[in-house]
């Protein structure tokens, strides 16, 4: 994982930038599972159209009500660290047609794992919650929350459940080394994954997916190249 930083506040941690995923074909070939992939080397995305709406899945869709008991306690406990859970993220995650919309696309297996908030290993007062894992653990995503309301999303070889916490005597483990910052809201995440997913099930003949649309849209930055 080595990559330029991404530009904060000097009073917060600086990560690096980086987009953790597999192949696309001959388009972006992958020395694994997966591969920490230059933020700068990604298709640019427009930001106009994360509304929080997800439009681009079809919306949401009715609330489903045990993942809403679960986020609604996520959001309590954040509350008490004074940290808001993003409204698009609990709209993502309890939603009929939204909250397993990853997990079905996932080339790789991943599955939904909302855990409840963890202390961030490097930052007082931050919070992450995981929300989607590898089915080997070989990656895990994260929400990273501050109280000051920013909200990204972060992705790390390791589950940071076990993490000690920041003013923790010092370990061996590189925590800076081993989180990068991969997206600027979760439905950025949560469209570049759903789209990059389904390419790779399209390129390698996987289901009915096929190249066109938006497919071919993203595909095109790679193509050009």
């Amino acid at each position: 994982m080595t990559a330029a930083t991404d530009t904060e506040p000097t009073h917060h941690p600086v990560f690096q930038t980086l987009w953790c995923a597999t192949d696309l074909g001959p388009h972006r070939p992958c020395g694994g599972t997966y591969q920490w992939y230059d933020a700068d080397t990604l298709p640019p995305l427009d930001p106009a159209r994360f509304d929080g709406g997800f439009g681009w899945l079809g919306g949401t869709g009715p609330l489903v009500p045990e993942p809403a008991r679960h986020l609604n306690a996520v959001a309590a406990e954040l509350a008490d660290a004074g940290i808001v859970l993003p409204a698009e993220f609990i709209a993502f995650q309890t939603g009929a047609d939204s909250a397993r919309a990853l997990d079905a696309v996932s080339a790789t297996a991943c599955w939904t794992d909302v855990s409840s908030p963890i202390p961030s290993p490097v930052e007082p007062g931050a919070f992450l919650v995981r929300f989607l894992r590898d089915q080997q653990d070989c990656v895990h995503w994260y929400l990273y929350l501050r109280p000051t309301g920013d909200a990204f999303v972060v992705a790390s070889p390791l589950d940071l459940e076990d993490a000690p916490g920041w003013d923790e005597p010092a370990t061996p483990v590189d925590w800076f080394g081993s989180i990068a910052r991969c997206a600027s809201s979760f439905e950025e995440f949560a469209y570049r994954f759903w789209v990059e997913n389904r390419l790779w099930c399209a390129l390698h003949g996987y289901g009915d997916e096929t190249v066109d649309g938006e497919l071919a849209l993203y595909l095109a930055h790679y193509e050009q190249a």
